[in-house]
Formats: structure tokens, C-alpha cells, sequence
């Protein structure tokens, strides 16, 4: 841990611009859907993070030529020669991710066989692989649970199915996307989750040459076809990097443009930033050109009631961020978690800081979720505003990580932040936008 820690010297605004790449949550699950394809397919504004590493390698095994492209920030990915990979291979290289699970309709599609190695992820909560494995037993693969992991197969070929996810789960939902857009017939999923990722993934797809319906009701229906050809993309920006570096502006008192952040993947977020007292111009020139600038206006930050919820409600992946930033509000706000069960553990931190944050069992200032009347403090009290000191802080996962980074940016003193290679997951060169917006930092 002691190579792995950062300086931060708090108490100053930021101040400056930075860029938003691609979205962490959609530029891997392209990168997959390239096994798809029959010839060459090229991803645009990839940004350089952890998890893009590790699907590059996992392509790399399974014989997909992975290349830098002609422009910046740029991937060629050439399917001609995939081929199995070895299970002590694929578990070497996925390490704590939990991609390699995506990874296997579109095997079964190129190759007849997949394996899934014991999956990791960050723990905030119940992400069971149940649905992704009855997804694709319905599919008609044989699954079989073997040392270090399970093998799939699909004897048979796989055919369109009729599914229903008990939650609008986004993993199962591409899970779902992946294997039945060559499954023979017409898969029909109830209860899909529509978050923008899905639907570039859906963008991707249709490129390829898929037949994909968005239906009302969270209803998606694919129609398979015989071969999928690549595809060109540029993805959307990463609204959860967007709405990170946008907190930080308001936990600091600062003023931060994002370039290449835009309004429609936003709404949501605007609509709390303004809420809480923040103040936002969009710029709307095209593509990196254009942006969101967000700022502390001065004055006293109002506090609110938030729920998270999937697409269009707020982001769970918005809350750690955001509530760093009710801290420093006027009166008692309230953040009722609905995706994750656990993942209101960081805000120990923000009370070793000065903060005054109470969790609670209870379904507080919403509607009840699933979470309610079962063990799991689900809802945050925060009073404030809390004067923020600062604290030597170990980040327990990639989101709550970024907000203690915040944290200590806002408070007085100088904080010492262990773990933050695990950030790299998801911010692209987060320590050099930091320093670009006059943080003062320093590694360890």
C-alpha cells in the first residue's frame, strides 16, 4: 500500500477544464461485441483505463488482433483468428473484473465454448451472475461448474427465448443483447434496463447489422441473424466521470469545464446539481468541442432528497460524488440507496473528516425498495454544512474512492488517500486532470 498512495493538499477551489472520454460502462462491452463480427471493427475515444486493459488482453487470448488506431484514443479490433483461450489465462488476466461473463454468448456464437473464471468486481452489494447464467441456459447452453470457475457450452446452437428479469439489471441486459442477436429466431426481453450505455450498445449492435426493437415498457426485442459484420463507433461520453469532477466543483467552491460532456446524458444530474444550488452553462458545439461547465455560484448550498434508481432516475454511480457535496449544504439532506445495498460504507470516512452522515435500515425519503426491512443501512442522513478536516483514508472501491478524493480536496489539511490505483478502473489519468485544475497533489 505505501507505492500506492496519494498527497492531497486540500482547501483549494478547482478551477480549469478537463475531457470526458468515452463511458467506462460502455466502451468494454463494444470492445466485446467486436467477437461478433466477421471483419475489422474500430472504436473511437477509448479511454485509457483499467478495464479497457483488461478486455484488450482477454481478446488478445482468444485470438482477436487488438491495435492502436490511426488517430488518438483509437482501437482496431480484428476478429479473423479467434480461437478458446485457457482457463488459467483468462483467470490471470481478468483479475478482480467482472467482463469475462460478457464474453460468453458471443463465444458461443464464434467458438461453441466459454469460460467464466470466479468473478470479482467491486463489493457494494449483491451482483449475482444468476441471471446472466439463467439467461443463457434459456438460450439453450449447458452450463457446468467446474475448479476456478464454470464452462458453458452450447451443444445444440442457441436459439431466441422469451426472458424476464426480475430486476432491470444492466449486466444481464447486455448479457442478453450479446447472445441473442445471432441466436436463431427472436429473443424477447421483459424488464431490460435502458440505460444510455445500453443503447449505444444497442447502436453498436444495429451497425453490425443486428435487428434490435426498443418496445414501451423497458421491452427489447432482437430478431438473430446469420453474421454480424464490424463496426465504427464513437461512444458517449461518461456521465459518471461527468458528474464526479461536477461535484468536485461544488465541494470546493470551484469552477470546472468538462469538454466533450453532454446535456442529454445529464438531464437527470442537472436537474440535482441545480437543486442543490450549483450553477451549469452548456456549450454545444459537437463532439470534444463542447462541453458542460459547472460552478459554485457562492451562497449557501440547499440540502435535498434523493433516491437512486435505474434510468432515468439518478445514477447510483452519482450519489458517492454527490453526497461529498451535502456535506457542505444548509439543513438535512437525505440519499435513500435503491441498487446497491451496500454501498453507503464510505461515508464512515466522510464522519472521520468532520462530516455528520447517519445511515439507516430504513427506506427514508422515498418510496420502500427492495432493500426495506432487511439488514442492510441503505439510507443516508447527511447534516450539514460540515466543516471538512483532513484524514488518511483507505479506498474500499473504484466510486466511494473518487469521493474521498474529493473529500480531500475540500477539506483543510493535508490528507493521505491509500489504494488509488484502484481508480484507474474507471477515471482516465485522474491524478494529471486533478493537477490541470490546480489540486495540489502529490503521490506518496
Amino acid at each position: 500500500m505505501t507505492d500506492d498512495v496519494l498527497v492531497v493538499h486540500g482547501g483549494t477551489p478547482l478551477h480549469g477544464q478537463i475531457r470526458a472520454r468515452g463511458a467506462k460502462n460502455l466502451v468494454p462491452k463494444a470492445m466485446v461485441a467486436a467477437l461478433l463480427g466477421d471483419t475489422p471493427s474500430r472504436l473511437h475515444d477509448v479511454p485509457a483505463i483499467r478495464d479497457v486493459e483488461i478486455v484488450r488482453g482477454l481478446l488478445g487470448l482468444h485470438g482477436v488482433r487488438v491495435t492502436d488506431g490511426a488517430e488518438p484514443c483509437e482501437l482496431v479490433l480484428d476478429p479473423t483468428n479467434i480461437e478458446c483461450a485457457s482457463s488459467d489465462e483468462i483467470n490471470v488476466h481478468a483479475g478482480s473484473s467482472r467482463i469475462p461473463i460478457l464474453l460468453c454468448g458471443p463465444l458461443l456464437h464464434r467458438v461453441g465454448h466459454a469460460f467464466i473464471p470466479d468473478l470479482g468486481g467491486c463489493n457494494i452489494g449483491g451482483r449475482p451472475i444468476d441471471f446472466h447464467l439463467g439467461a443463457l441456459r434459456e438460450f439453450g447452453a449447458l452450463v457446468e461448474k467446474r475448479a476456478g470457475g464454470m464452462d458453458i457450452t452450447s451443444p445444440n446452437g442457441l436459439h431466441g427465448c422469451k426472458l424476464s428479469l426480475p430486476y432491470p439489471s444492466v449486466g444481464a441486459t447486455e448479457q442478453i443483447l450479446l447472445t441473442a442477436v445471432m441466436a436463431e429466431g427472436v429473443t424477447e426481453l421483459r424488464n431490460a434496463a435502458v440505460e444510455p450505455e445500453i443503447i449505444d450498445l444497442i447502436c453498436v449492435l444495429q451497425k453490425m447489422g443486428a435487428i434490435i426493437r426498443v418496445r414501451t415498457d423497458r421491452v427489447i426485442e432482437i430478431e438473430g441473424v446469420r453474421r454480424l459484420r464490424g463496426y465504427s463507433h464513437r461512444p458517449i461520453p461518461d456521465r459518471i466521470e461527468v458528474a464526479s469532477w461536477a461535484s468536485a466543483a461544488l465541494a470546493t467552491r470551484g469552477d470546472v469545464m468538462i469538454r466533450g460532456a453532454r446535456q442529454v446524458d445529464m438531464m437527470t444530474f442537472l436537474n440535482t446539481f441545480t437543486s442543490v444550488g450549483g450553477a451549469f452553462e452548456v456549450d454545444d458545439r459537437p463532439g470534444a468541442d463542447g462541453g458542460i461547465r459547472f460552478w459554485h455560484p457562492g451562497g449557501e448550498l440547499r440540502a435535498v432528497v434523493l433516491e437512486t434508481d435505474v434510468h432515468p432516475g439518478f445514477m447510483t454511480d452519482w450519489q458517492q460524488p454527490m453526497v461529498v457535496a451535502l456535506t457542505q449544504a444548509h439543513g438535512i439532506s437525505i440519499m435513500h440507496e435503491t441498487v446497491y445495498e451496500r454501498r453507503l460504507g464510505y461515508t464512515d470516512a466522510l464522519n472521520q473528516m468532520g462530516a455528520t452522515i447517519q445511515t439507516y435500515r430504513e427506506c427514508l425519503g422515498g418510496t420502500p425498495c427492495r432493500f426495506g426491512r432487511r439488514n442492510f443501512r441503505h439510507s443516508a442522513v447527511i447534516a450539514g454544512p460540515s466543516k471538512l478536516y483532513a484524514a488518511d483514508l483507505v479506498i474500499p472501491d473504484l466510486r466511494a474512492g473518487f469521493s474521498h478524493l474529493i473529500a480531500a480536496m475540500a477539506a483543510a489539511g493535508t490528507s493521505r488517500v491509500y489504494g488509488v490505483d484502484l481508480i484507474k478502473r474507471g477515471y482516465e489519468d485522474f491524478e494529471a486532470k486533478m493537477a490541470a485544475l490546480g489540486a495540489r497533489v502529490e503521490r506518496g
